[in-house]
């Protein structure tokens, strides 16, 4: 894949990649775990990340020398973007989210969210890429998630509580706060190339988990109710997995993306994690996909090439 691409675009390519293989276990990861809360899954994941961040944090800090140990940690400016941009990406995203699939099942804010790769292809493109070259991948993306509207909307009943607009408007605002994050978070990071991605892992996934607890605080489950639900074993285990793969990995290698790709090409690669997901619900499920969902993947795949070359 690094043939003819400049230096330190298949490293990008590879990370966006791996961002969306992980976040795509965040799908199906929730019916390893049934009888649990969302509000208890999104607190528990962000906290399991917040706790790997301070621990891994800890660990450097003990191994550093004792000159290079303060660079490790947030300065006052560094820990208020930190908390802002988790705010955005982590916590408020998922809260949003939440509370909109409440009101109208999964289906359509899953829709709504869907649309984020073709607004940040759109508001990330470079200034020198003529919007011709962009056309292609912009063209097949859309075919791709026209054909899995077409499949969700046809399979799918509005549930939730019926409060359909009010669960529109969260699952639009949880969209449009995640498109900011994925915007602001690659400016932050291009502008300060000081920063190791991991480093800024850690001190947003501190923050994120700051965030869980006080999800967790206001709207979790009881700690005595928690302790007695059967499966609390496997529930750890999936908000620790996803905490750590899908939460601080994830962060990771997005981070790397971000800093190595345009944004409008990390956000083609966001469609991958579509792909990703079907693949894990089909395996989890144990049936084959739909024709139409099928024929979407090989648009997602295509759009992804054909955005590829047009960045080259």
């Amino acid at each position: 894949m690094s043939a003819g691409l400049p230096p330190g675009m298949a490293t990008g390519i590879a990370a966006g990649l791996g961002t969306g293989a992980f976040w795509g276990t965040t799908f199906v990861a929730p019916l390893m775990a049934p009888g649990f809360s969302s509000a208890d899954y999104t607190a528990g994941r962000f906290i399991a990340c917040g706790l790997f961040s301070l621990v891994w944090l800890l660990w450097q800090t003990l191994r550093a020398p004792a000159g290079a140990r303060a660079a490790l940690w947030p300065d006052a400016a560094q820990a208020r973007a930190a908390t802002w941009l988790s705010l955005l990406g982590y916590t408020g995203y998922y809260l949003l989210l939440v509370y909109g699939i409440a009101d109208v099942g999964a289906p359509l804010p899953a829709l709504v969210i869907g649309t984020l790769p073709l607004w940040m292809m759109l508001l990330g493109k470079p200034d020198h890429l003529r919007w011709a070259a962009l056309l292609p991948g912009l063209v097949l993306t859309a075919g791709g998630m026209a054909l899995m509207i077409q499949v969700t909307s046809a399979e799918a009943e509005v549930g939730g509580t019926g409060h359909f607009w009010r669960g529109m408007l969260l699952a639009t605002a949880a969209m449009l706060c995640w498109l900011a994050f994925g915007l602001l978070n690659a400016r932050w990071i291009r502008r300060h190339p000081d920063i190791k991605s991991m480093a800024w892992a850690n001190w947003l996934g501190l923050a994120a988990g700051l965030g869980g607890l006080l999800i967790w605080l206001g709207w979790g489950t009881d700690w005595s109710d928690l302790l007695s639900r059967p499966g609390l074993g496997i529930f750890v285990f999936v908000c620790t997995f996803t905490g750590i793969g899908s939460a601080w990995i994830a962060s990771v290698l997005w981070n790397v993306a971000s800093r190595r790709l345009s944004t409008s090409l990390a956000g083609q690669l966001v469609v991958s994690e579509t792909v990703f997901a079907l693949i894990y619900a089909f395996a989890w499920s144990g049936e084959w996909p739909a024709t139409a969902q099928l024929l979407a993947c090989v648009l997602f795949v295509a759009g992804i090439l054909a955005s590829i070359r047009a960045h080259r």
